[in-house]
C-alpha cells in the first residue's frame, strides 16, 4: 500500500510522530500557534504542520481530524500555506468548559482574520475539513460525518500565484499538550463547481 504522506514534509516538527496506514499521530508542544498581528499584536508561526506542495490550480483536499482537547485554544485541522504571511487554517478550538469555536483564519500580507461560530465543547473532537482551489480563490468546508459538508467561507489568497502547500496542523497556544490523529486523506479533482458566470 503506498504511503499517503509521500511528498509531505514538516514545518515545526513535533518531538515524535507515527504513521500507520493513513493515520498520522503526534503530540503538540506547548505555546505553539499560527497567527499574525491582528488585534492581539503578536506573531506566531511555530505550530506543527505536515504539508505537501502542489502547483495544481484546481483541486480539492480533505482530511479527518480526531483529538481530545485539554486547554484553552487547543486546535487541530487543515492548513493551506504560501509562507508565514499568507495562509489559511480551519479547526475547532476550545473556548471554555461548555463552548468550542469552529472557525477559520485567513492571513494575507501578514494580517490574520478569524471567522468562527460557537459549538458545544465535546470531550472528543472529530471533524472533517476540505478545501477546494480555483486559481487564487478557495472554498473551506466542514463536515461531522465526511458525507454532508457545510461552507465555512470563500476567500482569496493574494499571494497564491502558483504553488501552495496543503496539509494538516495542530497546536497548543497555552502551556499544555494533546494528542491528535489525522486520517482519510484525499486529494483530487476540484469539487467546487465554477460560478455560472464563468
Amino acid at each position: 500500500m503506498p504511503n499517503p504522506y509521500d511528498g509531505y514534509s514538516w514545518l515545526n516538527p513535533p518531538q515524535d510522530h507515527s504513521i500507520v496506514g493513513d493515520q498520522l499521530t503526534f503530540n503538540t508542544e506547548p505555546e505553539t500557534d499560527f497567527w499574525q498581528r491582528t488585534y492581539y499584536g503578536f506573531r506566531n508561526d511555530n505550530a506543527h504542520a505536515f504539508l505537501f506542495p502542489t502547483d495544481e490550480r484546481l483541486f480539492t483536499y480533505r482530511v479527518r481530524v480526531r483529538y481530545v482537547p485539554k486547554k484553552l485554544y487547543d486546535q487541530a485541522g487543515l492548513l493551506l500555506r504560501v509562507d508565514a504571511d499568507n495562509w489559511s487554517k480551519a479547526a475547532m478550538e476550545v473556548e471554555n468548559a461548555s463552548t468550542a469555536r469552529l472557525g477559520s483564519v485567513v492571513t494575507n500580507f501578514g494580517y490574520s482574520d478569524w471567522a468562527s461560530v460557537d459549538v458545544p465543547n465535546l470531550p472528543v473532537v472529530q471533524q472533517y475539513y476540505r478545501i477546494s482551489r480555483r486559481e487564487k480563490d478557495f472554498l473551506l468546508e466542514t463536515s461531522a460525518d465526511g458525507e454532508t459538508y457545510q461552507q465555512m467561507r470563500i476567500f482569496h489568497l493574494h499571494q497564491a500565484e502558483t504553488a501552495v502547500m496543503v496539509g494538516v496542523y495542530a497546536c497548543s497556544p497555552t502551556a499544555d499538550s494533546f494528542e491528535v490523529e489525522f486520517s482519510e486523506l484525499a486529494f483530487g479533482d476540484c469539487l467546487w463547481e465554477p460560478h455560472p458566470s464563468d
